[in-house]
């Protein structure tokens, strides 16, 4: 994947820098965040099939017709069962677990997601820059450092840290801190809005910064 950047509205066109920076502010949060319409259409289908076929049982048992999974009123009279043999404990912790899930979901409704992206330091446009170009680059100069071959070294770019982790071979040894030092300068050259917490490791050794 590539560099993503959005072009802000050219300054002359603004009244003042502070509009301006609200217009970059907001190109950077539609890049790095993305919807939920995913999850909503899931639920919504959920919810939807569960309702339909309820109707569908409801029509089904007012016209005499043999249910396709289970009659409303055995259903019915079976959670009624079901709650008065079950120990006030398990019913408690299936409510709680219910109400989790509805937090969850609520929370996942209203909260904007976040892409694999950071935002870069630009004070004319809005830029980002993927957490795998990110990721890329910072393997490529953690493999440099330390002379290994590309498949012996992963990295992982998260939210707020960076993990590169080298697999060298049996016997060879790898200076860690010269490690972290060219990969500091791949990082700083990006000029992240957010600093990141760095960590090289080995297995055996890391180093943090």
């Amino acid at each position: 994947m590539r560099a993503t950047t959005a072009k802000g509205p050219q300054q002359s066109n603004l009244p003042n820098n502070q509009q301006h920076n609200r217009a970059i502010n907001r190109m950077n949060a539609r890049e790095t965040r993305s919807g939920r319409a995913t999850l909503s259409v899931t639920v919504a289908a959920v919810l939807l099939v569960v309702t339909l076929w309820l109707g569908v049982e409801l029509v089904l048992a007012a016209t005499g017709q043999p249910p396709l999974l289970i009659a409303p009123a055995k259903l019915a009279q079976g959670s009624l069962s079901l709650t008065a043999d079950a120990a006030p404990g398990a019913l408690i912790g299936a409510a709680a677990l219910l109400a989790l899930l509805g937090l969850t979901l609520l929370l996942a409704a209203i909260l904007p997601g976040n892409k694999l992206r950071h935002i870069v330091q630009n004070q004319r446009s809005a830029v980002v820059v993927d957490s795998e170009v990110l990721a890329a680059a910072v393997s490529r100069a953690a493999r440099t450092a330390a002379r290994l071959a590309p498949e012996q070294v992963t990295s992982r770019i998260g939210k707020k840290r960076v993990l590169v982790v080298l697999h060298p071979g049996s016997g060879k040894a790898v200076d860690l801190a010269l490690v972290r030092e060219a990969v500091e300068g791949e990082v700083a050259s990006y000029s992240l809005r957010k600093t990141l917490a760095l960590h090289v490791t080995t297995g055996t050794q890391t180093v943090a910064s």
